[in-house]
């Protein structure tokens, strides 16, 4: 019997003692080994991260008219990782902000950030106030993107996402500093998350700056609205329309159709969010006469006075193939003045034949074909200007009247630029300044410098002096430009009809093609230049799809108006 009890008492106290060992290993445990574990959660309950977004920064016009802000508004969200029963939440959510309590299960379940999404956006003061009331859910106020002139200048501007960050235009391009840098604080909380006490600031609030662009809001409606007439009128499937200095490369209109209101960009066609202006390539057709013809005399491949044979509009060769006039005109001998007059298909295959490869590639490459411009926008595409070693027998010949060579309306822009600064190398820019949320100036663009000549300036002056001059005034002498004639200002000018290549076969379609149209003015002392690009105007209608009858109308609307706008002084004509 005392044996019994004896072990009993042994066998009782040994279990004690394990159970102690147990014990002090657990706490062993818990205390060394996962300490920095229940650390970590305990901090996450007692603490909270204030993160303070700064306010992006504004997007003005060149005459500090608004173009695109930031607005506080208050914001009611959730904490994921707090919220032990999100369906609970939800319920009780719901009735405040107006939403089904199965959205906001979704937002809090699929939220990638375990301690923040946002349940509802510009909410009400009594909104807020219940809402706070609910564990896990907290209110900020947050910064929401505006858009005053709208569609206006939706494709220079650009918009964001919800979040605030550019997605497209001068609010990708320059997304970083826009968007500044956030000031966050690490808080003890209570048991609702609501702020007790700063424990730390890791980092200061720092607001995005503000865009200054060349872009005026005046010159922009103005062209817009004249190229919505005419891209209406004649139902194409797109136009792009631009105003800028030729002198400087500033640009002060940019209008790409169809476009898209920047305050609801999830209701676009996401066809029409691209900047046609520098995406979309095509075969720029006669536009490019004049920037050959200047290539050519610049280089000593002819002469001025050279006169050219146009075979009555009919060219034929082995290694070449056929050339014909458009519309089959049947022209005889054509000095270069006529030629660019009447828009000579033929004359320009010969002036190609007389320049040759080399001289044909590389005095395009300095007019900037097959290159980006290098404007301050993203996407822009370098268009298409193959190497010598790629082209045939037929490119000499079909290159110098805009066939075989693929640009943007930017590219065209900036090649006429060139001709009417006299030949000096010109860069198309859209921001004028950048300046810091206190008012000052980071960085001021400043007009390009007068050096780096393209071609010599006495050529270009000829070319737009005389030959671009006579393609708007001498309409009984062939002039293909005279729906552009003022009666204020000398309008120099160019038209280009281009056929649209059939998608993955060879050949052209029928009844398909852009109609382009630049010109500038004073021809004497050029103050603006203005492109207007229609593609796939509808001939069906019986109005005419060339250059000269589509875009050139407008282009001069838009010019004159332009002049009038800028106190550009008339002239005695």
């Amino acid at each position: 019997m005392y044996d019994r009890n004896v072990r009993t008492i042994i066998i009782f106290f040994l279990l004690l003692i394990v159970a102690f060992l147990s014990l002090s290993g657990r706490c062993f445990y818990l205390q060394y080994v996962r300490s920095d574990h229940y650390i970590d959660v305990s901090a996450k309950q007692q603490r909270g991260r204030l993160i303070k977004e700064p306010q992006r920064g504004v997007i003005l016009d060149c005459c500090g008219r608004l173009l695109a802000a930031s607005n506080r508004v208050r914001v009611i969200y959730a904490e994921p990782r707090v919220i032990e029963d999100p369906l609970n939440t939800a319920v009780r959510l719901a009735p405040i902000v107006k939403m089904r309590a199965t959205e906001i299960i979704k937002l809090i379940r699929e939220s990638k950030n375990p301690g923040f999404v946002k349940i509802k956006v510009d909410a009400t003061a009594a909104q807020c106030s219940a809402a706070r009331k609910i564990y896990g859910i907290g209110v900020q106020s947050d910064w929401q993107r505006r858009y005053p002139m709208g569609r206006l200048g939706a494709h220079v501007v650009g918009f964001t996402s919800v979040d605030n960050q550019g997605l497209s235009g001068v609010e990708l391009q320059y997304d970083d500093k826009l968007r500044g840098s956030a000031g966050r604080n690490i808080f003890l909380a209570d048991a609702f998350r609501r702020p007790i006490q700063l424990k730390q600031q890791s980092s200061v609030l720092t607001d995005g700056v503000g865009i200054i662009l060349t872009f005026d809001s005046t010159i922009q409606q103005f062209t817009r609205a004249e190229l919505v007439k005419q891209y209406e009128s004649y139902e194409a499937e797109s136009a792009v329309a631009i105003v800028a200095e030729p002198k400087t490369g500033a640009i002060l209109a940019m209008v790409s159709l169809p476009d898209f209101e920047p305050d609801d960009v999830s209701s676009a066609d996401p066809n029409n969010l691209r900047n046609r202006v520098i995406t979309d390539q095509f075969e720029p057709g006669s536009m490019i006469k004049p920037i050959i013809a200047a290539i050519a005399i610049d280089s000593g491949a002819i002469s001025r006075d050279e006169r050219m044979f146009c075979e009555n509009g009919d060219y034929y060769g082995r290694s070449f193939g056929r050339v014909n006039e458009y519309k089959n005109h049947r022209y005889g001998n054509l000095s270069v003045r006529e030629i660019l007059i009447k828009s000579s298909n033929i004359g320009m295959a010969k002036i190609g034949q007389k320049m040759g490869q080399e001289k044909l590639y590389k005095g395009l490459r300095l007019f900037g074909l097959g290159k980006t411009t290098g404007v301050e926008l993203p996407g822009e595409v370098g268009g298409l200007l193959r190497p010598t070693n790629k082209w045939t027998g037929y490119s000499v010949t079909r290159i110098p009247y805009g066939y075989e060579v693929n640009v943007t309306a930017m590219q065209m822009l900036r090649a006429f630029c060139i001709l009417a600064s006299g030949g000096r190398s010109v860069q198309p820019f859209i921001v004028k300044a950048v300046v810091d949320s206190s008012g000052e100036i980071i960085k001021l663009r400043q007009s390009s410098p007068e050096v780096g000549y393209i071609i010599k300036p006495e050529v270009a002056k000829w070319i737009v002096n005389d030959c671009l001059v006579g393609v708007v005034n001498e309409r009984n002498n062939g002039g293909t430009g005279w729906r552009a004639k003022l009666e204020k200002w000398q309008v120099f000018g160019k038209t280009g009809t281009a056929n649209i290549a059939k998608v993955g076969e060879k050949g052209y379609a029928d009844n398909s093609n852009v109609a382009s149209f630049i010109a500038g003015a004073p021809a004497e002392e050029p103050a603006v230049i203005v492109l207007v690009s229609i593609r796939k105007p509808n001939s069906k209608l019986g109005q005419g799809d060339s250059g000269g009858t589509v875009a050139a109308p407008a282009a001069a609307k838009i010019l004159e108006k332009t002049l009038k706008y800028l106190r550009v002084p008339e002239q005695t004509l």
